[in-house]
């Protein structure tokens, strides 16, 4: 083999390796976001994970806020217990290429829970897409969006322009948790998880060829 064929094999081993890693599943961190007694985010959540699952482009890891007990007050230095806590969602929200918060409305705005997460936690944000999965009564959830993405954009976070939200949600569902008119919210979550993917892997290639540092 002369010197230009090696050189040919090389950058192709090169451009197939890259081109593997940008077709690399995409790590979607779903943020379950009420701690509310009976909630309704449950019933929420596993229709919209029933939408990723099987998807090629997409993993997911369910991050509920209702099991994760976090401190109410910020110290720069929590107890060891607390420590060890946080160090073990902090590594899930890093390991994470994108996040999908599910939320419900609360007075206007989202559950207290949710803002507890987020500001216990900084660059796991950075230069990573956010989409929203909205749920309430008229408004569906939309007031606690965009609320949400002025703190997202904040921690320079991209949030994802087109969501999935449920107006009334309680009549929306049976009581198995289905759907009663899926079309128009299944091509909501399909929008969705289309953009999100599209985000998540130009912004995942992009911090390869160089890291964020806002």
């Amino acid at each position: 083999m002369d010197l230009t064929t090696a050189g040919s094999a090389a950058t192709a081993t090169v451009s197939t390796t890259a081109s593997a890693s940008a077709d690399a599943p995409l790590k979607v961190a779903v943020i379950l976001a009420s701690n509310r007694e009976g909630r309704f985010a449950p019933v929420v959540a596993d229709w919209f994970l029933a939408r990723t699952d099987g998807h090629p482009a997409v993993v997911t890891d369910l991050i509920d806020v209702a099991g994760l007990d976090l401190p109410t007050v910020h110290s720069y230095r929590p107890a060891p217990e607390a420590q060890a806590g946080l160090a073990a969602v902090a590594s899930r929200l890093a390991a994470a290429d994108a996040f999908v918060v599910i939320t419900p409305e609360y007075n206007h705005s989202y559950p207290a829970p949710l803002k507890n997460l987020i500001d216990w936690h900084h660059v796991e944000w950075q230069a990573k897409p956010v989409a929203f999965v909205s749920y309430g009564g008229v408004s569906g959830g939309l007031r606690a969006v965009e609320h949400l993405r002025q703190v997202f954009a904040e921690l320079h976070a991209v949030s994802i322009r087109d969501t999935v939200s449920f107006h009334n949600a309680g009549a929306q569902f049976d009581d198995e948790g289905r759907h009663r008119d899926p079309a128009g919210p299944d091509a909501a979550a399909k929008t969705l998880i289309d953009l999100l993917v599209w985000w998540g892997r130009a912004l995942r290639d992009a911090k390869k060829v160089r890291p964020y540092g806002g």
